[in-house]
């Protein structure tokens, strides 16, 4: 007999957002609490993508928590941005400082959620078999962790080894290997970057040719970090009244009121100094919504390409034509890699992979590119790819899966009609933005309202229909105000075949979204529904 376990809150997801909800929850709150992560250790993403290169493309100073105050002061930083085991240091020192991990159950996932009526409760399965009941669920999934694995014929057939960057093994060797990778976009320039110098022969197998910038990353001296830590409370201050929250003053001068010369001057400025949200949001205030502005920094970066690749074939087919309007790439010498002789590029949008066979892949040129090993680089099925593999059903047994069948929507990014009880951080249509400071703000919003809900010996809260069709709408109107929706990109669900193409983000930045929450909160949580 299954024996069911009892608690207040169960979150699911031992990242960023997993880790300060139990916090929150447990040493404020005084909850009894339980997470659960598939991994076996604490970092969410962080803890899958060990893959070579993998690098936050935020500064080290503001990719981090803010409320533990001392913990900013002692923490290392070391290089300007911070890289994937630096991420993971400091999230399983933060889960040790804090003593959270006797609440946290590694190595098991969940597979089901469904919300009982009758009894106000939450029940739970695991993939160990197990069985849980809670008041609440908070799902701290991530944004970026379902992995995409395209379907290919023949995989299956490959007698060599493949690997995802978003679900990395240890111990991957390279040396004197035919390695090739497929997808270049934020991941795929990063590991592409790490192992040429490594592999025998590299073949990049790209898509689309992407817009990136130089990432500027490298040691920072004695100086600089005091200077951060000692002005950490005004560098906080206004990354959560910012756009993006990546610790930099956006830009307010429009990018066609200066001449040609000035505006070249920002740009190479921005080129030297690097950073791919710096070099969007900070040299001008309208890449992102005017398309003269949008061309003037195409035009930038594909004569950075001419510039640096040599061989004007493969520059061409490097170089992007479309849009300067997805998520902004930055990178540790992409384009010079392929200036090196062990290193081929392969345009699949004009030459498609027709399968993939036991010694490689093949294009429909009908050539044959033998590996010893392949890559996919190709990204996660964002934002809402990891709540649909689980079955969760809310009010009259309504699937998630259903009640997002055109598309997944939210209430201010945390909640969903007919799912009483359930919060999301990161869930659609939150803020597009560096992601602690977005996680910390939802975090700290919830918890408020699950301590709002308790204080009054309320049983359920969850939004109106109303207010969530009407959230929906605001996101829509405001990417609408932007180019993004013009580009084809994940930000909109279009790297995934047959995915509903829409609106995943709160485009209007981390400030107005806080702003936001505080107006709804402030009005007795207007929106919401309470019994």
């Amino acid at each position: 007999m299954i024996t069911t376990k009892n608690f207040d809150a169960i979150v699911v997801g031992a990242g960023f957002g997993g880790l300060y909800m139990l916090k929150k929850l447990r040493d404020e709150q005084g909850l009894k609490v339980r997470v659960f992560d598939k991994a076996g250790g604490v970092g969410g993403t962080w803890y899958w993508n060990r893959y070579p290169g993998a690098l936050s493309d935020t500064e080290t100073c503001v990719y981090c928590y803010s409320w533990d105050k001392e913990l900013l002061q002692e923490m290392e930083i070391t290089t300007r941005y911070i890289t994937q085991p630096q991420v993971l240091k400091y999230l399983e020192t933060v889960a040790d400082r804090h003593e959270l991990r006797p609440d946290i159950q590694f190595n098991t996932g969940i597979t089901q959620a469904h919300f009982n009526e009758a009894t106000n409760l939450w029940e739970m399965g695991t993939d160990t078999g197990e069985s849980y009941t809670a008041k609440f669920i908070v799902t701290a999934l991530g944004l970026l962790s379902a992995t995409n694995i395209p379907k290919i014929k023949g995989l299956e057939t490959f007698q060599g080894e493949w690997h995802h960057t978003g679900s990395w093994p240890q111990g991957v060797q390279f040396e004197g290997k035919r390695v090739g990778v497929i997808g270049t976009g934020s991941t795929g320039t990063q590991v592409i970057t790490a192992i040429a110098p490594l592999v025998e022969h590299l073949t990049v197998f790209q898509r689309s040719p992407q817009y990136s910038v130089p990432v500027g990353n490298g040691p920072v001296s004695q100086e600089y970090v005091d200077n951060i830590k000692k002005n950490y409370e005004k560098i906080w201050e206004q990354v959560k009244n910012s756009v993006v929250a990546f610790g930099f003053e956006e830009s307010t001068v429009s990018a066609m009121s200066l001449s040609d010369e000035a505006r070249q001057a920002v740009f190479q400025k921005a080129w030297e100094n690097g950073g791919g949200f710096r070099f969007m949001f900070e040299t001008f205030c309208d890449i992102a919504t005017d398309e003269q502005a949008n061309k003037a920094a195409q035009d930038f970066i594909r004569a950075k390409i001419a510039e640096i690749v040599k061989d004007p074939e493969t520059a061409g087919k490097l170089t992007p034509h479309d849009l300067y309007a997805k998520r902004p790439l930055c990178d540790s010498g992409y384009y010079a890699i392929f200036n090196r002789p062990n290193v081929s590029l392969v345009d699949v949008k004009a030459n498609p992979i027709t399968e993939i066979n036991p010694t490689g892949v093949k294009t429909a040129d009908r050539v044959e590119h033998e590996l010893d090993m392949l890559i996919f680089a190709t990204g996660f099925d964002a934002v809402d790819g990891n709540y649909t593999k689980i079955d969760i059903r809310g009010r009259k047994g309504l699937t998630i899966q259903d009640h997002w069948k055109a598309g997944p929507t939210s209430y201010l990014g945390v909640a969903n009609v007919n799912y009483p009880n359930m919060f999301m951080v990161l869930g659609p249509n939150g803020p597009f933005t560096n992601l602690p400071p977005s996680i910390e703000t939802q975090v700290e919003w919830i918890s408020d309202l699950i301590q709002e809900t308790n204080a009054k010996n309320l049983k359920t809260v969850e939004p109106t229909p109303e207010a969530e069709a009407c959230w929906t709408k605001t996101c829509q109107d405001i990417a609408n105000m932007t180019l993004f929706p013009k580009a084809e990109s994940w930000i909109f669900g279009a790297n995934i075949p047959g995915k509903t193409n829409t609106v995943y983000f709160y485009l209007a930045g981390l400030g107005a979204y806080r702003q936001q929450l505080t107006e709804v909160r402030n009005q007795g949580y207007q929106g919401f529904q309470f019994q």
